[in-house]
C-alpha cells in the first residue's frame, strides 16, 4: 500500500440515489426476484424489481456516473443563472435543457422508487420532495409565459437541488434544521422585542420626520425671486433640514437656519417692503457695506409637516410596517445615530434614550441572545449526529497533500526505473563514478541544510527582505528606491541559493514538504520579476516571504495553542463556507432577478449612473450581498432598492441579513467555541486563564525529581529564601533568624565596616516605618486603625466620586477668569490635598516600600502614589507658568493625566475589582489573539502597500469630467487630495485595514482600491476588479478572527465561572452535615390553603389556576396590541375611536382579572406571586394613561401617555410560563442580574475614555469653511455628556470611522481650537477604544449569556427530573402547583 492509499475518501451518499444500504452486493437475496430488499417488491401495482423499465431505471440510478451528471446539470445551470444580465434581454435556450433532464430523472427515479406508498418511495425524501417542488414551479412558468406573464423569481431556487446532492452541504443544512424548533422560539422573541419598540415609536413620532422649515409669506411673488417652498440644504434630501415646532422641545429650530449665501458670500439684510426692479440692490447703512444681499433664509420660519421623508421615504414611524423597518435598521447597528439625531432635532433632545434602550435590548442582549443559541444548538446537533466535524470539505491542506503524495509516487517511481535500466557496461562505471562524486556534495549540503546557523541566517535574511518592504513609502527618494531594488535582487539570489542547496540535499524529497514548495514558488515568482524587469503586479507577490515567520511560532506555545485552534476551526468551517458561498450566489441570482438595473444615482456633473452598490451582473450582485452581510452601509443599498422599486424590498434585506448574517455566521461562532472546547479538552498542559495552573506530566515528574534530588536540603532552602509579599506570616518571617543565628555566629564576631553595619540596621529595622516608627509606636498604631476603619475606605471613596464630578464638569471652553473655572481649580487643589494627606498616613502607618505590608506592596497604592505626584507637579506647573509659556504644553499633559484619579475607584468598590481581576485574565488569550491579528495586518499591509501605494489621489473641482492624472488637475486650479485611508506607508495602512476589520466604512476603501489607475492618475470607476481578491480576502479572515475574541472571552469566563463554583462548593461542604441532618427530617404533609374555600371561591381559584384564563387574556391582549399596530399618521377619525375603545374594554377586562385573582388568592398569596405583580403594574399604568388622556394633561407631563398603553404589551410576557420561551427568559434575566460588574466596567471604561475626548476635542469646531462628516451638534465632545453619547454610537461601530478622520484632520492657520497632535493622538485614542468596547467588552457580553443559557438549560433538566419523579405525584392538584409555583418564574 501506498502512502497516499489510507487518504483516499469513500464516497459520500447523494441524498437523491437509492441508498447504499438498499443495495447489498456481497449478499445474495433468497428471493431472486428481489434483487433489491429494501425497495418496494412491486410499484405502480405492476412493476416489479425485474420487470425491464424498473429494472432499467433502478440500474442507472444507482450508477456513479448518473450522480455525477446530475451534479454537472445542477452546477451548468448555476452557470446559465450567472450569466443571466438584467441590462440585456437574453435568451437562455439551455433552461429548457435542464428542465428536460430534470424531468426526465424525476421520471427515472419515480419508476424505479415509486412515487409515494412505498419503502423508500421518491416522496419519502425531502430532497425529492423539493425537486418535484422545483419542476412544478417550472411548469408554472411555462404556463404563465404563455399568458404573457414573465416570472422569473423561482429561477433563484433552481441551484439549491446543489444541496442535496452533496454530501457535506446536505449534513450541514440538516444540522441546521434540528436547530430550527429552538430559533423559531429566539425569533418570536426577537420580533416581540421588536413589535414593542415600533409601536412606541409610532406612538411618539408618527409624522415627525416630515416637518420642514416653510415660507411664512409669499416671498417669491412679492420680490419675485425663485425660493423653494420649505429650506433645503446644499446637499438637498440626503441631508434634511428637520425642525421642531414652537411646542416642541427638539434641538432644531426655524431660526436656526443657516443665513443664505450669494456668490459665496454670507448674506444679512432684510427683505425691504417694496423693490423697484427685481435684483435691485437695497442700499445699506453704515457699516452694512460687506453684506450687499438679502438673507432670504430669514423667511423660512413656519414648521410644519411637509410631504417628504428622509432617506427617500424609506425611514419614518408614520406607520407600523416603517417602523418596523426603522427598528430594524436600529437593532443592526448601522445608521442608527443619524435615525436617532433626527428625532432629537424634531421631538426632544431626550429621544436617545429609547434609541440607546433599543441597542441595548435588541443589539447587545437579543441579538446576543439569538447568536448564542444558534451557536450551542449547533454544537449540540453537530454531536448528536456525528461526534464529528462534517466530511468532504476541500482545503487547502487537503490539496497540499495530494500533490505531496503524487511527488513521493513520482520519485518512488524515478528511482525504482533507474534500478531497473542500470547497465553493467562502460556507462556504469561512469555512472558510478559520478556518483562516488556526487555523493561528497551532497553529504555537504544536507549538513550545511541541517544546520542551526543556516535556518537562522535564512530567518535573518526574511527580517532583512522585510524590513526593505517596512521602509518603502510613498515619495521615497529614487535613492532609496535604487537601495530596495539592489538589496530585492540580493535576497533573491539568497533565496535562490537556499533552494539549490535543499535541492542539492534532498532531491525530490524537497518537493513533499510544504514550506518548501510553497518558497520554491515565491523563487520562481522573484526570478520572473527581476528577469522580465516586471514592476507591478507580481513585486506584490514578495510579501509572501513574510510568511516564514510561521516557523518561530515553535518559540511561543500560547501563540502555539491559538493557530491550533484557529487552524481546527479553519477545517471545521470550510463545509459552512462552501454553504455560504452558496446562499451568497442564491440570493445574488434573486436580486439579480429583482433590482437589475434598477439602482442609478446622480453624479454631481448630472450623469444618470449605475450606483456601486447594484445587482447588475452576478459579480457585482455578489459583492452587494456580501456587504449586507457584514451591514456595512447596507441601509444605504435599502433605501435606494426601495425607492427605484417598492417597499417590499425590504422584506429581500431582511432575509439576506437574518439568514446570512444572524444564523449563517453565528454557526461559526459555535465552531470557533467547540474548536476552543476540543483544545482544551485535548490539551494535559492547559493552564488556568484565572491563576489555577494544572501541570503536565512531564511537568511533575520533573519536579519529583528535582525534590528528591534536593531533598536533603529542602529545610535549609526552606529557611533561608524568604518570599516578599504581603501574605508572609510572622512566624515564617522570625524563623530563618532564629535558624540562621548559629550559623552565622562565627560571621558576628568579624568586625564590620560601616556599609555592612548599614546593611544590618536596615535589615533589622525593615519594619519600621521610614526607619523611625518602630510597629509598636503608639503614633502607628492610631493611624493603622485609621486606615482600617470602614469609615476611613468611605470618605476617600467619596472624594474620588466628587472629584469625578468635577471632571466631568471640566470642559476646554471654560473662560479662566469666570467662577466656575475658580471654583473647579479650588476642588483640585482640595483633592490634591486629601488625597496627598491619605497617601502620607498610609506611608506612615504602612511603611514606604520595606516591610510585608508596606504601601509600595500593593500595586493599587502605586497607582495612588503616582496620581497624587502627578496632581502636585500639575499644581506646582501651573503656579510657575504664565498665560504664553512654552510650559503650557506640559500643563495639557498634566491635566489629562488628572482623568485617571478615578482608577482608584476599583480598589474601593469589590465587584469592579473583581471584574477588573476577571478581566486581567483574560490578558493572555487575548495578547495572543491581538499578536495574530497584526501578524494578518502586517501581511495584508505590505501587500496593500506595493499595490496602491500613492494611488489612493483624487481631484476636486467644479468638473473634473477630462481630470486624469495630477497635472492635469493642478493646471485647472482644483485640488489634489489624499484620502484619509490609504496605503502610501506601513502605518497608514494599518490603520486602513484597522478600519476594515472593524467592518465600518470596508466597502469605501474597496472601492477606492477598485478606481485606483496608478500613480499621481485620477481615479477611474472600477479600473480593477481584481483587487476585490485582496479585500473580500482580506474579510473572510477577519470574521475567522473576530470570532476568536469571542472564543477566547468564553473561554476564559468559563474558566473563571467553574472556579467561582468550585470554591462556593467548598464552602458549602464545610457546613453540608448539619444543612444534611436538618434537610432529612421529613416535613409533615400540609393540607391545601384551598381546603375550606366556599363553592364559589373554588371555582373562582379553579379559574384563575386553569390555562383557560391565561389563553384568553394572551387573546385579548394580541387583539388589543393588533388594534394599537393600526394607529398611523393623519388616520381617520374611526381609528382613533376603535383604538380607545379598545383600551378601556382591555383595561376593564384587567380588572375583573385582577380582581378574581384576589379573590382566589388572597392579598398575600397574590402579591408572592411575580405574574400578578406584572397584571398591577399594567393595570396601573393603564388607569393613569386614561386619566392623563381625559384630562388633556398630555402637554403638561414630560412623557406622551400614549405609550403608557403600550405596556399592556408585557402581559404577553405570561405566555414564557407555559411554554419554552420560558428558557429564553431566563437566560435574558440571568444575563442581566450578571452584568452589573460588566455594566460598572462599561461606565468607568467610558468615564475615562470621555474626559480625555473633552480634553482633546471639546474644542473642534465644525463650519462650512471646515465641515465635519462624523461630528455635529448632536454628536461631538465639547462637554461630557455628549462625550459619552459619541463613544457609545464608536461602541456599536456605527460610522466610527468617519468621526476618526473628523478627529484626525490637519490644522490648518487660523484654527484657534485645533491640536497639533491629534493627527497622530487620533488613532491611538479611537482605535484603542474600539478594541476595548468592540472586541472585548461585548464580547464579555456574549460569553455571560452562553453561560447563562448552560446554567438555565441544566435548571430547566433538574426541574424536568423532579417533576417527573415519583414523589410528584403526591401534590394536592395541579391549580395549586400552578398558583405557587408561578412565582418562581
Amino acid at each position: 500500500m501506498t502512502d497516499c492509499e489510507g487518504q483516499n475518501e469513500e464516497p459520500g451518499e447523494v441524498a437523491l440515489t437509492v441508498p447504499e444500504e438498499v443495495l447489498d452486493s456481497n449478499c445474495v437475496s433468497e428471493d431472486q426476484e428481489r434483487p433489491y430488499r429494501y425497495l418496494a417488491p412491486v410499484v405502480w401495482h405492476c412493476l416489479k424489481q425485474t420487470t425491464r423499465p424498473r429494472n432499467w431505471c433502478l440500474q442507472v440510478t444507482n450508477t456513479e456516473w448518473f450522480d455525477n451528471v446530475s451534479i454537472l446539470m445542477v452546477l451548468l445551470n448555476c452557470v446559465t443563472l450567472g450569466m443571466y444580465k438584467p441590462c440585456e434581454e437574453m435568451n437562455i435556450t439551455l433552461e429548457d435543457v435542464f428542465f428536460v433532464f430534470f424531468v426526465m430523472e424525476m421520471l427515472i427515479k419515480m419508476v424505479a422508487l415509486g412515487i409515494f406508498g412505498y419503502e423508500g418511495s421518491y416522496f419519502s425524501n425531502n430532497w425529492n420532495k423539493f425537486d418535484f417542488f422545483i419542476n412544478l414551479e417550472k411548469l408554472l412558468e411555462y404556463f404563465l409565459a404563455s399568458l404573457g406573464i414573465r416570472l422569473r423569481v423561482g429561477q433563484a431556487l433552481r441551484p439549491m437541488r446543489l444541496i442535496g446532492r452533496i454530501t457535506s452541504m446536505r449534513g450541514l443544512v440538516s444540522v441546521l434544521l434540528d436547530t430550527v424548533p429552538m430559533l423559531t422560539n429566539v425569533l418570536l422573541l426577537y420580533l416581540f422585542v421588536i413589535h414593542i419598540f415600533s409601536v412606541v415609536g409610532v406612538q411618539l413620532w408618527a409624522g415627525q420626520l416630515l416637518n420642514r422649515c416653510f415660507l411664512g409669506e409669499d416671498i417669491p411673488a412679492m420680490y419675485n425671486v425663485s425660493l423653494s417652498p420649505y429650506y433645503m440644504s446644499t446637499y438637498g434630501e440626503n441631508v434634511p433640514f428637520i425642525c421642531s415646532p414652537d411646542d416642541k422641545n427638539g434641538m432644531v429650530h426655524c431660526h436656526d437656519v443657516p443665513p443664505y449665501k450669494k456668490g459665496g458670500e454670507t448674506c444679512s439684510l432684510a427683505a425691504p417692503h417694496h423693490v423697484s426692479a427685481p435684483n435691485e440692490l437695497v442700499p445699506t447703512g453704515a457699516g452694512a457695506s460687506a453684506n450687499t444681499c438679502v438673507n432670504w433664509n430669514l423667511y423660512y420660519n413656519v414648521c410644519r409637516a411637509g410631504d417628504h421623508n428622509p432617506h427617500l421615504g424609506a425611514i419614518n414611524f408614520d406607520h407600523i410596517a416603517y417602523a418596523w423597518i426603522a427598528i430594524f435598521q436600529v437593532v443592526t447597528m448601522e445608521g442608527w445615530m443619524e435615525i436617532m439625531f433626527y428625532f432629537m432635532d424634531a421631538y426632544s433632545p431626550w429621544s436617545f434614550i429609547f434609541f440607546v434602550f433599543v441597542t441595548l435590548m435588541g443589539s447587545f442582549i437579543m441579538m446576543n441572545v439569538y447568536a448564542v443559541v444558534i451557536a450551542t444548538q449547533f454544537s449540540e446537533s453537530m454531536e448528536r449526529r456525528t461526534g464529528k466535524p462534517l466530511a468532504d470539505a476541500v482545503s487547502i491542506t487537503k490539496l497540499c497533500d495530494k500533490l505531496t503524495c503524487w511527488l513521493r509516487k513520482i520519485s518512488r517511481r524515478y528511482n525504482r526505473h533507474r534500478n531497473k535500466v542500470q547497465p553493467n557496461g562502460s556507462s556504469s562505471l561512469n555512472t558510478s563514478s559520478l556518483a562516488q562524486a556526487w555523493i561528497p556534495i551532497k553529504n555537504t549540503a544536507e549538513r550545511t541544510v541541517n544546520s542551526n546557523l543556516f535556518d537562522r541566517g535564512i530567518m535573518f535574511t526574511v527580517v532583512l527582505c522585510i524590513l526593505t518592504m517596512v521602509v518603502e513609502h510613498n515619495g521615497q527618494p529614487e535613492e532609496m528606491t535604487q537601495v530596495l531594488q539592489i538589496s530585492n535582487i540580493i535576497f533573491t539570489i539568497v533565496f535562490v541559493l537556499e533552494m539549490v542547496l535543499k535541492l542539492v540535499a534532498l532531491t525530490w524529497k524537497y518537493f513533499t514538504d510544504r514550506n518548501n514548495l510553497f518558497d520554491f514558488v515565491i523563487v520562481i515568482i522573484s526570478l520572473w520579476e527581476i528577469i522580465a524587469k516586471a514592476d507591478g503586479r507580481l513585486s506584490v507577490l514578495r510579501a509572501f516571504r513574510l510568511l516564514r515567520f510561521v516557523k518561530l511560532v515553535h518559540f511561543f506555545p500560547y501563540l502555539k495553542k491559538q493557530l491550533q485552534v484557529l487552524n481546527m476551526a479553519v477545517e471545521g468551517a470550510a463545509p459552512l463556507g462552501g454553504l455560504l458561498l452558496f446562499v451568497i450566489f442564491i440570493f445574488s441570482v434573486l436580486g439579480m432577478q429583482l433590482f437589475g438595473c434598477k439602482l442609478n444615482i446622480k453624479t454631481p456633473c448630472g450623469d444618470i449612473v449605475p450606483d456601486q452598490k447594484n445587482f447588475d451582473t452576478l459579480l457585482w450582485s455578489m459583492v452587494t450581498v456580501f456587504e449586507l452581510l457584514t451591514q456595512d452601509d447596507w441601509n444605504l443599498v435599502l433605501y435606494n432598492t426601495m425607492a427605484a422599486t417598492s417597499p417590499w424590498a425590504a422584506l429581500y434585506f431582511i432575509a439576506v441579513i437574518v439568514f446570512g448574517k444572524s444564523v449563517l455566521l453565528n454557526v461559526l461562532v459555535g465552531i470557533v467555541v467547540d474548536s476552543f472546547q476540543a483544545k482544551r479538552s485535548s490539551d494535559s498542559d492547559q493552564i488556568d486563564p484565572c491563576g489555577s495552573a494544572s501541570s503536565s506530566p512531564n511537568n511533575l515528574a520533573s519536579s519529583q525529581r528535582d525534590n528528591k534530588k534536593n531533598d536533603h536540603s529542602s529545610h535549609n532552602q526552606d529557611s533561608t529564601v524568604s518570599h516578599p509579599g504581603p501574605s508572609r506570616s510572622p512566624a515564617i518571617n522570625s524563623a530563618p533568624e532564629e535558624d540562621s543565628a548559629p550559623l552565622d555566629a562565627n560571621e558576628d564576631n568579624k568586625p564590620l565596616n560601616l556599609t555592612q553595619k548599614v546593611r544590618r540596621w536596615c535589615k533589622e529595622h525593615e519594619e519600621w516605618s521610614f526607619y523611625i516608627l518602630s510597629p509598636l509606636n503608639r503614633f502607628r498604631i492610631f493611624w493603622r486603625r485609621v486606615i482600617s476603619h470602614k469609615m476611613f475606605d468611605h470618605m476617600i471613596l467619596l472624594f474620588i466620586l466628587l472629584n469625578c464630578v468635577t471632571i466631568v464638569l471640566e470642559r476646554p471652553g471654560i473662560d479662566s477668569k469666570s467662577m466656575e473655572r475658580w471654583m473647579l481649580d479650588l476642588s483640585n487643589y482640595v483633592f490634591s490635598a486629601v488625597f496627598l494627606v491619605e497617601m502620607l498616613v498610609k506611608v506612615l502607618a504602612l511603611g514606604l516600600i520595606f516591610g510585608k505590608e508596606s504601601y509600595c506592596r500593593s500595586s493599587w497604592n502605586i497607582m495612588d502614589g503616582l496620581l497624587v505626584i502627578l496632581s502636585l507637579v500639575h499644581i506646582l506647573v501651573t503656579f510657575v507658568s504664565t498665560v504664553d509659556s512654552h510650559m503650557l504644553g506640559i500643563l495639557k499633559m498634566l491635566r489629562l493625566l488628572r482623568i485617571l484619579r478615578p482608577l482608584r475607584v476599583i480598589e474601593q468598590v469589590p465587584k469592579l475589582k473583581l471584574a477588573v481581576e476577571a478581566l486581567m485574565a483574560s490578558v493572555k488569550p487575548i495578547r495572543n489573539i491581538l499578536l495574530i491579528c497584526f501578524a494578518f495586518f502586517f501581511f495584508y499591509g505590505i501587500l496593500g502597500l506595493q499595490l496602491f501605494k500613492g494611488k489612493f489621489y483624487y481631484c476636486v473641482g467644479a468638473d473634473i469630467r477630462n481630470i486624469t492624472n495630477k497635472t492635469d488637475c493642478l493646471s485647472a486650479n482644483y485640488h489634489w487630495i489624499r484620502k484619509e485611508y490609504n496605503f502610501d506607508n506601513l502605518l497608514q495602512a494599518l490603520m486602513t485595514l484597522f478600519v476594515m476589520f472593524s467592518k465600518d466604512g470596508w466597502m469605501n476603501i474597496m472601492y477606492d482600491g477598485l478606481d485606483a489607475v496608478g500613480v499621481d492618475q485620477q481615479p477611474v470607476r472600477n479600473h480593477n476588479e481584481w483587487m476585490l481578491l485582496y479585500f473580500i480576502s482580506f474579510m473572510i479572515i477577519s470574521f475567522l478572527l473576530l470570532d476568536m475574541f469571542i472564543g477566547v472571552m468564553v473561554e476564559t469566563f468559563h474558566h473563571c465561572q467553574q472556579n467561582q463554583k468550585r470554591r462556593d462548593r467548598e464552602l458549602l461542604e464545610e457546613g453540608g452535615k448539619v444543612q444534611c441532618n436538618n434537610m432529612c427530617v421529613p416535613e409533615p404533609a400540609q393540607m391545601p390553603y384551598y381546603t375550606h374555600y366556599s363553592t364559589i371561591r373554588r371555582a373562582i381559584h379553579s379559574l384563575c389556576t386553569s390555562n383557560f384564563l391565561d389563553l384568553f387574556m394572551i387573546v385579548i391582549i394580541v387583539i388589543s396590541v393588533a388594534v394599537m399596530a393600526i394607529q398611523h399618521y393623519n388616520q381617520p377619525p374611526y381609528i382613533e375611536k376603535i383604538t380607545e375603545y379598545s383600551f378601556y374594554v382591555c383595561t376593564i377586562i384587567l380588572i375583573i382579572e385582577v380582581l378574581l385573582k384576589l379573590v382566589a388568592f388572597g392579598i398575600w398569596r397574590f402579591i408572592k406571586i411575580s405574574w400578578n405583580l406584572l397584571d398591577v403594574a399594567v393595570l396601573t399604568v393603564s388607569i393613569i394613561s386614561i386619566v392623563l388622556h381625559k384630562m388633556n394633561m398630555a402637554d403638561t407631563v414630560p412623557i406622551n401617555p400614549s405609550i403608557l398603553r403600550v405596556c399592556r404589551v408585557l402581559r404577553l410576557a405570561q405566555v414564557l410560563k407555559v411554554k419554552k420561551l420560558r428558557i429564553l427568559l431566563k437566560t435574558i434575566m440571568k444575563t442581566l442580574s450578571q452584568v452589573g460588574n460588566i455594566c460598572l466596567l462599561f461606565t468607568f471604561f467610558f468615564f475615562i475614555y470621555a474626559a480625555v475626548g473633552v480634553e482633546l476635542y471639546g474644542k473642534l469646531e465644525c463650519n462650512d469653511d471646515r465641515p465635519c462628516l462624523g461630528l455635529r451638534p448632536e454628536a461631538n465632545f465639547r462637554h461630557f455628556g455628549v462625550a459619552l453619547l459619541t463613544l457609545y454610537g464608536v461602541c456599536t461601530g456605527d460610522n466610527w470611522s468617519v468621526v476618526l478622520k473628523d478627529a484626525m484632520r490637519e490644522c490648518h492657520p487660523g484654527d484657534h481650537g485645533c491640536i497639533s497632535y491629534l493627527s497622530w493622538v487620533s488613532p491611538l485614542y479611537l482605535i484603542s477604544f474600539v478594541v476595548m468596547a468592540q472586541f472585548v467588552l461585548v464580547n464579555l457580553v456574549v460569553a455571560t449569556i452562553m453561560q447563562a443559557l448552560e446554567d438555565t438549560n441544566k435548571e430547566e433538566g433538574m426541574h424536568e427530573e423532579a417533576r417527573l419523579s415519583p414523589g410528584e405525584s403526591d401534590r394536592p392538584s395541579a391549580s395549586h402547583v400552578n398558583a405557587e409555583g408561578s412565582s418562581e418564574t
